[in-house]
């Protein structure tokens, strides 16, 4: 059987590629990562292309003309433009272009999916010698492959081209055509924020980020102090810093990309917003950082050198807070002799993992307070908490807005509950009922779950 594999790309330029990205990403991180994922599925196609005797063929959209595609996919590709029209025009001229050249089976894949590996090429070739249509269903609700035996014009028009129901339509057409299918295996594509942990997750990603720390904050409404975090986060350069937003109805996003970091979207909650950006991060280490505090300007070399001692499972930085008040320094001494000594710390300093440690314990619990607390605990099953020997240093505004020793027997309170069983929700009631907030306000789109942290 004579085969071919069409892969259906489009020229790199910021801007005109993973542009449903770009609100997270920004227009250059999205052109950068399209060109990586294209890097992935091209090595994909040539290691099957080694065991197989198959056709290769590239299909560009948008180059400006052969020379610069060349320059871009190398001189030895076989290239050819796309044409004009929509999706589907596009590929049903490729494929009839290829059953016009001697073809007997084609199979046409883009780059926009990281979970595509040689067997699935495999598998869609081997389900052509029996059936006229393959598909590779995608989580979006499209396909990330087809496979054909022959040109069938009804499966590429009046298709929602980008929809939810790109592959339904396809299989009522195929179904009103009188055409058998086989189906492949459920992948992710990566087209929005959420699927970027389909990308984390491949060794081009990991490998990209080995040696990196990736800064994960969770923001809501903190567009007073978020500008300072981000400078100093920066200023150290590393690998990705990512924002994971609660809902904000201030200035926060705008912000967070003025800074050029990742900002993505989720629900309100500290725990579910710090799993989200440990999801979507590549770093080898993952450091979690409250959105009012500033990291010591080599915190980058303090944590890859904080978790390579021996028998280190997590750390964090020294305790500092901002400001002057009645208390400070005794509130300091006694956080970072806790954290030293009974390897507890909170939050607010900083806790950093390497990324398969994080993936080990579950990351963080899902509770409406005290997360950081019991991500802890888990962590020192595994190994010592180390204090990294520099200063993060976190805003006194809840301090100064209860008073240092209310909130100091409040913090107290609040572990002392949890570790004789009240329930979290109970706990986060008695947290901010001293705040002057209404207790049903917890669960609102304005009020994240937090954790216990010392400065609060």
């Amino acid at each position: 059987m004579q085969k071919k594999l069409i892969v259906m790309l489009k020229y790199p330029q910021p801007g005109a590629v993973k542009t449903r990205l770009i609100p997270a990403l920004g227009a250059d991180r999205a052109c950068t990562l399209y060109r990586s994922l294209v890097r992935q599925t091209l090595a994909v196609v040539d290691d099957f292309a080694r065991e197989e005797n198959v056709a290769i063929e590239l299909r560009v959209a948008g180059a400006p003309d052969d020379f610069t595609a060349r320059q871009w996919l190398g001189e030895k590709r076989v290239i050819h433009p796309q044409g004009e029209g929509d999706l589907g025009k596009r590929m049903l001229r490729a494929l009839e272009d290829a059953f016009f050249e001697g073809t007997e089976a084609t199979v046409i894949i883009g780059a926009d999916c990281p979970e595509l590996a040689k067997r699935h090429l495999v598998s869609a070739f081997a389900a052509l010698q029996e059936n006229e249509l393959t598909l590779g269903p995608a989580a979006d609700g499209g396909y990330y492959l087809i496979g054909l035996r022959r040109p069938l014009p009804a499966l590429f028009h009046g298709i929602c081209w980008g929809g939810a129901d790109v592959l339904a339509q396809t299989l009522v057409a195929a179904g009103k055509a009188g055409v058998g299918y086989q189906l492949l295996d459920l992948l992710h594509d990566l087209d929005r924020a959420e699927d970027l942990p389909s990308w984390a997750n491949t060794g081009a990603a990991l490998g990209a980020g080995r040696g990196g720390v990736s800064v994960i904050i969770p923001t809501l409404d903190e567009d007073e102090r978020l500008s300072a975090t981000l400078a100093a986060v920066q200023h150290g350069k590393p690998h990705e810093v990512i924002v994971v937003d609660g809902g904000s109805v201030d200035r926060t996003v705008e912000i967070a990309r003025a800074h050029d970091a990742i900002v993505l979207a989720a629900s309100p909650g500290r725990a579910g917003q710090m799993n989200c950006g440990a999801a979507a991060a590549t770093g080898e280490f993952l450091l979690f950082l409250h959105a009012d505090t500033i990291l010591p300007a080599d915190y980058l070399a303090l944590v890859c050198t904080t978790l390579a001692r021996a028998g280190v499972a997590g750390g964090a930085f020294e305790f500092s807070i901002s400001g002057e008040f009645a208390g400070r320094q005794l509130i300091e001494r006694g956080t970072n002799w806790r954290a030293r000594f009974w390897q507890t710390p909170y939050g607010d300093q900083g806790i950093f993992v390497r990324r398969e440690t994080f993936v080990r314990v579950g990351g963080f619990p899902d509770l409406p307070i005290m997360e950081d607390y019991e991500f802890v605990r888990r962590l020192r099953r595994l190994g010592r908490i180390a204090l990294a020997p520099a200063v993060a240093l976190t805003s006194s505004r809840r301090w100064q807005r209860l008073g240092a020793l209310r909130t100091t027997l409040l913090n107290h309170l609040i572990v002392l509950g949890y570790r004789i069983g009240v329930s979290p929700a109970r706990l986060a009631k008695w947290y901010y009922c001293p705040r002057g907030l209404r207790p049903g306000a917890i669960t609102g789109n304005k009020i994240p779950a937090i954790s216990v942290s010392s400065h609060r």
